[in-house]
């Protein structure tokens, strides 16, 4: 299908930038890719690699799932990635496997392929494919390392997979099944030494930039405000595969090294724009164990380890799960420019981020380079949840977190954020007041209730009706209550 040209940034195309990754022994260097070209249509359409599969072309079913790697302290990173909505750009000076590149040349199978055909976990070829690099990403990961497969990290890694006529029990069973094979290992040196010697030239120039420093990208962003800036691309791809629309320049913050960070301090966390959404959950969830489950029921495995949490909050989709979750929590943004020859920057409260749908406070010069999180203090309380039709990798159709401090019985502090309510992520003001200095009772809950159902007005959409948002509202705040006050806890985990 054809794409339609919105918008031209330039009247005359921009130079094409240099692509070079590693596949099947040897450095790929496919010319004149263009910077929208997803990783999926150079597999398929140009070097006719047509074992990876394209179902839904939007990074939700995982038939095209891919398995990438990076060089990191001399070994590699694994990490499966939907090759549907991830641009071929982003894999510049990677490692890339695909389900046509585990068996060996005489035929024998890879251990997570023998072990799909063992448990009976393959009969359409159209999504076995993805599972079978999800399993590899998972093999790399655990049992190339010595370390066994259980059934909660089964589900995590294929979470991002859809499964139509096998059923997933035998996919499970497979990935609990699997073994080292030595003779199958990986030789990573020749590998690492290939991605070292093309980490060392940086695309600062052509129709897709990918600098390497901040200063570097500050200096690229007050050059080109009007690129395309991306941090994983997991919702940019959309607008490339569903929306048809053409990036003429993207620029491609996930490799400045000051931005792959999450720095610890005594009253924060500041976790790099460039970090994925993966260990963004962690690192929150190390300071507050709620989180983790919270923080897997945020799309599926391949998405989350190619989004980042600062790509989440600057895209400020009014549904965006992580949003909610930051402002209940007092988090403030970083926004950074370069302006008379140096960086400059200023601190926003994630609460007064928006100012619209999709619309935010960042200048066209400005990058978002950190999301500060404070630290917990004594006493807090933390509750989040998500409501959506399917308990893995899901849009939510409402997602609320609660934030309390309450002493004596009585509330001293309340923040509330709530997602899929409003034209933006939003903080429920009105509904805090009506909490703060109250005794924490039936009666302030009832009162709270009626407060944050008439505090916004949601839409009726696919997902969900305006009316059943607006009780849902009512009853996650009594869920809340319940579960702050020790008369109950109700956690899906629980009920599996």
């Amino acid at each position: 299908m054809s794409k339609t040209l919105v918008s031209p940034l330039k009247s005359t195309p921009l130079p094409s930038s240099p692509l070079r990754f590693w596949h099947r022994g040897q450095v790929m260097n496919p010319g004149n890719v263009p910077p929208d070209r997803t990783l999926l249509e150079l597999l398929r359409e140009d070097l006719r690699l047509t074992a990876t599969k394209e179902g839904c072309a939007a990074g939700d079913c995982g038939a095209c799932t891919v398995v990438v790697a990076e060089a990191v302290n001399g070994r590699l990173q694994y990490r499966a990635v939907n090759s549907c909505i991830k641009p071929a750009h982003a894999i510049d000076g990677m490692a890339l496997w695909t389900v046509a590149d585990l068996a060996q040349s005489d035929g024998t199978l890879h251990p997570v392929q023998q072990a799909m055909v063992a448990c009976h976990g393959s009969q359409c070829g159209f999504c076995t494919p993805g599972f079978v690099m999800s399993l590899f990403a998972l093999y790399q990961r655990t049992v190339a390392q010595g370390q066994t497969v259980d059934s909660h990290t089964a589900h995590q890694a294929l979470s991002g997979n859809l499964c139509r006529c096998t059923g997933y029990r035998p996919i499970v069973q497979a990935a609990c099944s699997l073994q080292a094979d030595a003779k199958q290992a990986v030789d990573e040196k020749p590998i690492v030494a290939a991605l070292q010697k093309l980490a060392a030239t940086e695309k600062t120039g052509g129709n897709y930039l990918r600098p390497s420093t901040l200063s570097a990208l500050l200096q690229a962003r007050a050059q080109h405000p009007q690129a395309q800036l991306i941090a994983g691309a997991t919702d940019a791809g959309l607008w490339i595969t569903q929306s048809l629309r053409r990036l003429q320049q993207i620029i491609d913050l996930t490799r400045v090294a000051e931005l792959r960070r999450v720095e610890r301090y005594p009253q924060h966390i500041a976790i790099g724009a460039a970090v994925n959404l993966q260990d963004a959950f962690e690192a929150l969830a190390a300071d507050r164990p709620v989180i983790a489950p919270f923080g897997e029921r945020f799309a599926g495995w391949p998405v989350r380890q190619s989004g980042t949490l600062g790509g989440n909050v600057a895209n400020g989709s009014p549904i965006g799960d992580s949003m909610p979750l930051l402002i209940a929590l007092g988090a403030q943004v970083v926004l950074m420019a370069w302006r008379k020859g140096k960086a400059v920057h200023r601190h926003v409260s994630l609460d007064q981020f928006y100012t619209g749908y999709r619309q935010s406070l960042l200048a066209a010069d400005e990058v978002l380079a950190w999301v500060v999180v404070p630290r917990p203090a004594p006493g807090e309380w933390l509750g989040t949840y998500k409501v959506s039709k399917r308990q893995e990798d899901d849009i939510s159709a409402v997602c609320l977190a609660v934030q309390l401090h309450v002493e004596g019985g009585r509330i001293t502090s309340a923040r509330i954020g709530a997602g899929g309510v409003a034209a933006t992520p939003a903080r429920a003001v009105k509904t805090e007041a009506a909490l703060i200095g109250h005794p924490w009772n039936e009666a302030t809950l009832a009162v709270a209730q009626q407060t944050i159902q008439q505090e916004f007005s949601p839409l009726s959409d696919l997902r969900a009706s305006a009316d059943y948002r607006r009780q849902i509202l009512g009853q996650l705040l009594r869920r809340a209550w319940l579960e702050s006050t020790g008369q109950a806890t109700v956690r899906l985990e629980d009920l599996a």
